[in-house]
């Protein structure tokens, strides 16, 4: 029995910019924090040879050619386990369409507890490259690279795309006090509302391509990564609330749904109520609005945007970890 547990994340600047479409010509950068929200996955020795997955449904099967679930298939596939298998996942909060790089997280894990499962040690960088192969070369999905390296990291970073598909991984360095009042100033609501990310993705990686007003938004959204970074170090945490909202307003014009009318009365009413800056997590369109804002100030948001649901979160230091292994 082996079970891992890998880290959900939140991003704050730069979401974008770790698509192909933008960091093939220019560096992207995002700074984002693996969270205290969680996918378990559980490996086990199967009685017979078949192969057992439970997810939100169930799959009993001969052969890996004949597995639904498309990550599960390509990790079997990539580590050559053929079968005798039993693999199960839970998570903390909904693991689709939330904006928390769920999807990711999951395959940073299923590797981790496979690679486990082979008697395979398993260092943060081969996890999250792993899993970009995974998701990006084989599964095709339209998705970018800050996901898998936040899971298979863990810690409050900056994340730099390089054109030849590399990750740079800097932690931001500053006072310890500094990290804690940007934890506890986030209010992060559950809109309530699913969406997958991979249409809004590749409408966004297509409009980049073509446009260059969308570049040269990302590109302000990379300029505003690296401002926060050099804040942070300086131990400014009165800019951490005004770059997000900057950053925000620019993401909204990437590509059209990611932000919505009801979107945008949530978020304007939070900003009356007393937050100094937020975003919609992920790709955009639902899942979770996260906001920052005087911890005096959280009550009157919460009550202002009742109909959100709030979730406490902390920051997470660690990565993807096996935490039980027999």
């Amino acid at each position: 029995m082996i079970i891992s547990r890998t880290p959900f994340r939140m991003s704050f600047v730069g979401g974008g910019s770790d698509l192909p479409a933008y960091y093939k010509y220019k560096p992207g950068a995002v700074i984002s924090t693996a969270i205290d929200k969680y996918v378990y996955v559980t490996i086990n020795k199967k009685f017979d040879n078949g192969i057992r997955i439970a997810y939100s449904k169930n799959e009993d099967v001969s052969s890996v050619n004949q597995i639904e679930h498309k990550l599960v298939k390509a990790a079997l596939q990539k580590l050559d386990i053929h079968g005798g298998i039993e693999i199960t996942t839970i998570a903390d909060i909904p693991s689709k369409g939330t904006g928390l790089g769920s999807s990711s997280s999951f395959t940073v894990g299923l590797l981790h507890a496979l690679n486990a499962y082979k008697g395979v040690f398993s260092s943060s960088e081969s996890l999250a490259a792993g899993s970009c192969h995974i998701e990006i070369d084989i599964c095709q999905e339209p998705i970018g690279r800050q996901d898998q390296y936040a899971a298979a990291y863990g810690g409050f970073n900056m994340l730099e795309f390089l054109p030849d598909d590399s990750v740079k991984v800097t932690p931001i360095i500053c006072h310890p006090k500094t990290i804690q009042k940007i934890e506890e100033s986030i209010l992060l609501l559950y809109t309530g509302i699913t969406r997958s990310a991979s249409e809004l993705l590749q409408r966004q990686s297509t409009e980049i391509t073509s446009s260059q007003e969308k570049q040269d938004t990302l590109s302000k959204m990379v300029e505003l990564t690296h401002t926060l970074k050099a804040e942070l170090e300086r131990n400014n945490t009165d800019a951490f609330g005004s770059l997000l909202h900057e950053n925000w307003l620019l993401k909204k014009n990437l590509t059209k749904g990611i932000s919505t009318t009801e979107i945008d009365d949530w978020y304007a009413k939070a900003m009356q109520a007393g937050a100094t800056g937020g975003k919609i997590l992920g790709a955009g369109a639902g899942g979770f609005l996260m906001l920052t804002a005087p911890v005096e100030k959280h009550a009157s948001i919460k009550q202002t945007l009742s109909a959100l649901r709030p979730v406490d979160v902390k920051f997470e230091p660690q990565g993807s970890r096996i935490i039980f292994y027999h």
